[in-house]
């Protein structure tokens, strides 16, 4: 029996890096929003031991360096199972990218697993998990919107809020997250006070806005629409929320900070680069919107998707096929 399994993006609504902490990690504070784009994962377990993995993208590594290899290791000694597992890989998200590709599938594995073996690790014991294979997983085992604290492990999910379109940019390159954590000490050098006020300023901009949903309380549109409030969603860009990895990878990769504008013209109520890239993306009002947008971007040289944010229902709902 193989048992196939949708692997959704995220992208990054704001990401402030806080100060380095003793384990080799920074403090971290975003949100985290899961969209459509997706790959897939089919997962099967046969006689024998061991695991496999398989995929056509020659940059997915195939050993036990692979996030998918790591969690169903941990998965099948934790459910005390037995049998070789065959993991394929269909990539469509970028290597690399900033959407989180390598944790939704590690994630996607685990589900398929437990679905293939009929067993179903408690959800406190699948978190734990996760989060021992890498930060960005626990998120989805959540999706939808989703407050990421501590190294960005900690997720706690918020409301189930409206999906918004939004255009996904690809450029043709990848960065690593570990030399962009590397450059961003080295060019900010901040003192462990000076860092921690930043993660506060942040903070203060995310809670106000959480505050606002949870009492009702009135918010201000993103721009007039008949009296209709705006999306909650870019009411929390308009707090003027950035990611700071914009900061040293922009300079780097000047080309990224030119998708960033080009989202900009063709529409965007707000455009970010996800996680530390290269991946960038634009919200927009409307589908209709972003598909002009895209099509636009396109033309202009750009390798750019129209999609939408999804709540959490409709991540639980499209993850199996």
């Amino acid at each position: 029996m193989t048992v196939t399994v949708r692997s959704f993006a995220k992208i990054n609504l704001g990401l402030r890096i806080g100060a380095a902490r003793a384990d080799g990690f920074h403090e971290l504070l975003t949100v985290y929003q899961t969209i459509a784009l997706h790959d897939v994962i089919r997962v099967s377990v046969g006689r024998g031991r061991g695991i496999e993995i398989h995929c056509a993208e020659p940059r997915v590594p195939r050993d036990e360096s692979n996030t998918c290899y790591r969690i169903v290791e941990k998965t099948m000694q934790a459910l005390r199972a037995k049998g070789r597992v065959v993991i394929e890989i269909e990539k469509r998200l970028p290597v690399q990218g900033g959407l989180g590709g390598a944790s939704a599938n590690a994630v996607a594995a685990l589900l398929g697993l437990e679905r293939v073996l009929k067993k179903t690790l408690p959800a406190p014991e699948r978190l734990r998990v996760a989060a021992e294979v890498g930060s960005d997983l626990p998120l989805f085992l959540v999706g939808g919107t989703v407050l990421g604290v501590g190294r960005g492990e900690q997720v706690y999910p918020q409301e189930d809020l409206p999906a918004i379109a939004c255009v996904v940019v690809t450029p043709e390159l990848g960065i690593s997250t570990s030399k962009a954590f590397a450059e961003w000490d080295r060019r900010m050098k901040l003192t462990v006070p000076e860092a921690s006020a930043r993660m506060v300023e942040l903070g203060r901009a995310v809670f106000a806005w959480l505050g606002e949903i949870y009492t009702g309380a009135p918010r201000h549109t993103v721009e007039p629409r008949r009296g209709r409030a705006g999306n909650p969603l870019l009411e929390l860009v308009r707090t003027g929320i950035e990611n700071d990895f914009e900061r040293v990878v922009f300079p780097e990769y000047p080309e990224l900070r030119e998708g960033k504008s080009a989202l900009e013209r063709t529409g965007a109520k707000y455009a970010s680069l996800s996680g530390s890239g290269s991946t960038l993306y634009g919200l927009f009002a409307s589908r209709a919107a972003a598909q002009k947008a895209a099509a636009r971007l396109r033309k202009e040289g750009w390798v750019a998707q129209a999609t939408a944010t999804l709540t959490r229902r409709q991540y639980w709902k499209r993850v199996f096929d």
